[in-house]
């Protein structure tokens, strides 16, 4: 700056902006957090004991010991390799994870001849192992920006394995091996994020001035957009031969979100929902298995009138309602006569029947929270592939959420995914997990002082 005086000019230093103030860490906040949700899944599994059985389980100290370790563990992970990521995502991610054993606990209680929770704490291990190898060797999640076309290129092959054997409940996205079994759309959606997130970043500038104008709208040439959209309509065909429509409407959300973000036009939103509603009648209209579902969907109590029982949707909807604003409590619920699926697709059924309005909201509160906690470290990065990556994976949280709760509660119709870390499956907790890494690394990133710069 400068200085008039009598005799002349006087020069002064320019003014130094000030450092940026460092944001605490609360690595002590995050680790409080954890041991409450360690110490809430013990005293669920022990009241899920003693309403069944009128004795604490036997189990339940090697329950919370082993929950305990593999919650400590990862907290060290991240307090070594992540020391400015945020508090909450890590005790959220426990605490639902531990709140999903407990229900799986529970229906195995009344179905002797199915014991899930054993093999479902096998792959909370390894969901929480991958957890620790993301945070510890990803230094910075600009890495995964190289590596795009060889994450759309496993995307695909993931998604196309299941073609090659049988359907499972009409459906296929399974591949069994020898009892063995994982479901690959859960690890596809991933890679998927990590693609679309650096295509578009590369080329936001293009999509968003270059093009023809049509209704109001600025079209991005076939070159630049051409490759993206030609990814998603084969990821999306192939899942609607498989007939996992609902893994098919989570791509195709996602594609849209990311789209819009990267471009900043909202006409993206209406052509995409007029797009969704487009196929859904006609998948709906020529598809025999989704066609039943809307059926089911439109006409929940058609079984019943026809002296035929209840069908899943209506026995959760009879859970919903018995469970009112505080819920039966937990064991005390006749969730499990929903059938084969109680403890996957219609795993919130029992949350709220057995926990009530009052216990399904604070379900919901923590997934919002993850969601949230998602799309504000999306807005505080400076990189755009790192703000992409961050609101796509958010947004594949809040999509899976959606369209589970909705089908599960009649707001929509039923497609056969699994809630994120409640639900029996292994690949959707281990892929869950490996969400959660990412956005722990992608906090680390916006919150650390003086964070890089856009480019690599």
């Amino acid at each position: 700056m400068t200085k008039a005086g009598t005799t002349g000019i006087t020069v002064v230093a320019a003014d130094t902006p000030a450092p940026p103030v460092p944001l605490p860490r609360r690595r002590g906040v995050e680790l409080a957090l954890i041991v409450v949700a360690v110490l809430l899944s013990v005293y669920g599994y022990c009241a899920v004991g003693l309403a069944r059985t009128g004795v604490v389980p036997p189990g339940a100290a090697g329950y919370g010991a082993g929950l305990g370790v593999l919650a400590l563990v990862a907290h060290l992970a991240v307090r070594l390799r992540a020391r400015h990521a945020d508090p909450l995502l890590l005790p959220i991610g426990v605490l639902l994870n531990g709140l999903g054993l407990v229900l799986i606990y529970r229906l195995d209680l009344q179905t002797p001849g199915d014991q899930a929770a054993p093999t479902q704490l096998i792959w909370s291990t390894l969901g929480v192992g991958f957890f620790i190898v993301v945070v510890a060797l990803l230094r910075d999640h600009r890495v995964l920006q190289r590596y795009a076309y060889v994450c759309v290129a496993a995307a695909l092959a993931l998604l196309t394995l299941p073609i090659l054997f049988p359907a499972v409940n009409g459906a296929r996205i399974w591949i069994r091996i020898a009892g063995f079994s994982i479901q690959p759309g859960e690890f596809a959606k991933v890679l998927l994020a990590v693609f679309f997130a650096a295509y578009l970043a590369a080329n936001r500038t293009a999509l968003t001035y270059a093009g023809r104008r049509v209704w109001r709208m600025q079209l991005p040439t076939g070159r630049v957009l051409g490759p993206i959209v030609a990814v998603w309509l084969l990821s999306v065909g192939v899942l609607v031969l498989e007939r996992d429509l609902g893994t098919s409407l989570l791509f195709f959300g996602l594609f849209v979100v990311l789209l819009y973000v990267a471009t900043g036009r909202s006409g993206w939103i209406a052509v995409g929902l007029l797009l969704a509603a487009l196929g859904a009648v006609a998948v709906g209209r020529l598809e025999p298995h989704v066609h039943a579902r809307i059926e089911d969907w439109l006409h929940p109590f058609a079984s019943i009138e026809a002296g035929q029982g209840p069908n899943q949707l209506a026995q959760s909807l009879f859970a919903f309602a018995a469970g009112g604003i505080l819920g039966t409590g937990l064991g005390l619920g006749h969730s499990v006569l929903i059938g084969f699926a109680a403890k996957s697709d219609f795993i919130l059924a029992t949350a709220g029947e057995e926990l009530g309005l009052a216990g399904l909201s604070a379900i919901f509160l923590l997934y919002g929270l993850v969601v949230e906690r998602g799309f504000r470290y999306g807005l505080a990065l400076r990189d755009p592939f790192g703000r992409l990556l961050a609101v796509g994976l958010a947004s594949i949280v809040a999509l899976q959420v959606f369209v589970i709760a909705g089908g599960v509660t009649g707001l929509i119709p039923l497609t056969g995914m699994a809630m994120p870390f409640l639900a029996q499956g292994g690949s959707s907790v281990v892929t869950n997990w490996a969400i959660l890494a990412l956005l722990i690394r992608l906090s680390d990133s916006a919150r650390r002082p003086g964070a890089h710069p856009e480019t690599p």
